[in-house]
């Protein structure tokens, strides 16, 4: 047992049930994202929705960086997105009135719901239609999941529990690859085996909020004290848990008191928190991740891989991703949140660059890379994922997590969703345009972005680790060089 400031705890297999069956809402995030790349670059996909790519790519002399351009086609990826970001406002509202729990739920319901009609399209719309219903859910989800972590966990605990989420979005990206590994070759529906695929994790997410319970705080905000401190006591694994449920009901009292949660966003206590939740969402995309996580087997046909080359790859890509997130789960609650975004930084610009240079000068626009080459620049991309998924990737989903007040703590993390979609969208429908454009300097675009993001995060971010989340104002933002002038 661990006892920390009163905050008394145990692990019991009944918590960990519940850490694992949310994080199923990230296994279904991270599916999406590793199954779109494979299935656009499909041969059965392309002739059925994008004939015209499917000529482009089939052409001797084609421009290497352009034969993917196609704005329908990154629309299929990033329609997603824009229709998450939407929903998670809506999904801000369903949490704060109708819990966690039931928003989890609605989650996996939509996402389904939008499998079923990808798996099932004979046109465009249809298609398009599948990709919004997986972005409500995802919105539902990414908005809902995050938020439960947190809650949820012991404050001892409570970074490693929330990088769950991230871990289970690489094991989906990981699998979804496997996945487009085995069905490229099963014609002419692999694509739709790929696409209908992503049920299962939806499922188990449905499954699992009917064992789960929902968060202490929400079911005392929402007015069920009783039913809030029975939960605690459920997920503590203890029975003394009255001085956490006073902090809790104390929090829950001073959250009534604010009527209109978007509008105070724009009051002192959360205007650190909310700049910082946007500013790590944006930052997040600027890295270039999903860029590459997106359009992984693409990339690498771009690289010169040639057959199954370019999945084999992705494939590897995202075992790296799985197991580098491993290593956040350890380290974040012993080295710290800000030592982690600041080394990352020096590891992906070092990566970006590198093959920012290589590209510039061995890639030309109809060749492709020597071997040897095309080997290193895969090196280099597994250690740039390695150094986002123990640092960036987690860890833009935990901080905005914990730092917000409870009172704008739903208001501001719908924020930091809607921020991470709209970047993600815009991403995902003008890398491929990019890289037409920018050629190999659009690895040198991201390099930029990287060191600016380092330098933010060591002179604007506070450490959060080991403080409990409703003592942030006091401890993390009050006593901050920069944010402390607000107070």
């Amino acid at each position: 047992m661990t006892v920390i400031e009163g905050h008394n705890s145990k692990i019991t297999v009944y918590v960990v049930s519940c850490w694992i069956l949310a994080a199923f809402g990230g296994l279904m995030f991270g599916y999406d994202i590793g199954i779109s790349g494979g299935v656009s670059a499909m041969d059965d996909f392309l002739i059925l929705f994008f004939r015209n790519v499917y000529e482009r790519k089939k052409t001797a002399k084609e421009n290497n960086y352009c034969k993917y351009d196609d704005q329908f086609l990154q629309l299929f990826t990033s329609s997603l997105y824009l229709s998450a970001l939407v929903a998670s406002f809506f999904a801000s509202k369903a949490a704060t009135k109708l819990g966690r729990k039931i928003t989890m739920m609605m989650a996996s319901l939509i996402f389904i719901a939008g499998a079923v009609s990808s798996a099932a399209a004979q046109n465009k719309k249809i298609l398009i239609l599948g990709r919004i219903l997986f972005g409500i859910g995802i919105g539902f989800g990414n908005e809902t999941v995050p938020l439960f972590l947190t809650e949820v966990a012991p404050i001892q605990h409570r970074g490693a529990v929330n990088i769950l989420f991230q871990l289970f979005i690489t094991i989906g990206i990981l699998i979804a690859n496997l996945v487009n590994f085995i069905t490229v070759n099963i014609h002419p529906n692999g694509w739709r085996i790929s696409l209908g695929s992503a049920v299962v994790p939806a499922a188990i997410l449905f499954i699992g909020t009917f064992v789960i319970s929902d968060t202490p705080m929400s079911l005392v905000a929402r007015g069920k004290p009783e039913k809030g401190k029975t939960a605690l006591k459920k997920i503590r694994g203890v029975t003394d848990v009255d001085v956490e449920y006073e902090e809790i009901v104390a929090s829950c009292e001073q959250a009534k008191q604010v009527k209109h949660a978007f509008r105070n966003l724009t009051q002192p206590p959360s205007i650190p928190p909310l700049v910082i939740a946007i500013m790590l969402q944006i930052f997040q995309q600027l890295t270039g991740i999903n860029a590459i996580m997106f359009y992984a087997p693409v990339l690498f046909q771009t690289m010169g891989l040639k057959g199954s080359g370019p999945l084999i790859s992705a494939v590897v890509t995202g075992l790296v991703n799985v197991l580098s997130t491993c290593v956040a789960i350890v380290a974040v609650d012993k080295v710290g949140r800000k030592k982690l975004l600041i080394q990352s930084c020096c590891q992906m610009l070092i990566c970006q660059v590198a093959i920012g240079f290589i590209l510039v000068n061995n890639l030309s626009e109809t060749g492709g890379l020597d071997k040897t080459l095309a080997v290193i620049v895969v090196i280099l991309v597994c250690t740039y994922v390695m150094a986002f998924a123990w640092s960036w990737g987690p860890l833009g989903w935990l901080i905005p997590s914990e730092t917000f007040p409870l009172e704008t703590r739903t208001a501001g993390f719908a924020f930091a969703v809607s921020t991470n979609m709209l970047f993600t969208a815009i991403i995902a429908q003008s890398f491929l345009t990019t890289l037409c454009f920018m050629q190999a300097y659009t690895f040198f675009f991201f390099s930029v972005w990287i060191l600016i993001m380092g330098l933010c995060a060591i002179f604007l971010l506070p450490e959060t680790k080991g403080i409990p989340i409703d003592a942030m104002v006091e401890r993390a933002w009050k006593k901050h060089p920069v944010w402390k002038k607000l107070f």
